[in-house]
């Protein structure tokens, strides 16, 4: 694997695990204000962004790169209101997805073909990351202060699953092994 792509993925796997961070960090806020539904949505982000982490490392790896392991950025751990997390959570998903625009750019530079493919779940995954949060700043911004909209919206929040993906629940049943 080319280096320069394999530094930018070992990258990607970083900010994706700084991603599940911030995530848990904004749930914890959410519990801290009595919004175990902003809460719930939020840690199955944090889920999410594990599993794609996961997706980058177990690619590093059968590309026969080698994932290296980075100090994970403390997130911040306070936000003055639901509607400033996840406008901070909207404007990091845009930071995510320009981070894999960007690995896809150097990957075709580097004819790195294999990988620019295998990004291409990423990129369209970021479009459905970027509409999320940002559909609920939108619905938070329509709800204003009112509590009652606003428990309305934790009561929807709650809703959210986490469903564990195939090749993620393949390689955990078969003890590690390739998925």
């Amino acid at each position: 694997m080319n280096e320069k792509v394999l530094k930018a993925l070992n990258g990607q796997v970083n900010m994706e695990l700084y991603s599940a961070y911030l995530y848990y960090a904004m749930a914890g806020y959410m519990q801290s204000i009595n919004l175990p539904g902003f809460c719930r949505w939020l840690e199955v982000q944090a889920m999410e962004e594990v599993y794609h982490a996961f997706k980058l490392y177990r690619f590093i790896n059968e590309k026969r790169g080698r994932p290296v392991m980075q100090p994970i950025e403390g997130p911040p751990n306070e936000w003055a209101s639901p509607l400033e997390a996840f406008e901070a959570a909207f404007a990091h998903e845009q930071k995510v997805t320009a981070s894999i625009n960007n690995i896809v750019d150097l990957a075709a530079k580097e004819k790195e073909f294999a990988t620019v493919a295998f990004l291409q779940w990423y990129v369209a995954e970021q479009v459905e990351e970027e509409a999320s949060a940002d559909a609920v700043v939108q619905n938070l911004k329509m709800a204003g202060g009112a509590g009652q909209a606003l428990m309305m919206l934790d009561r929807e929040m709650a809703a959210r699953a986490f469903a564990i993906p195939q090749e993620m629940a393949a390689y955990v049943s078969a003890g590690g092994g390739a998925a």
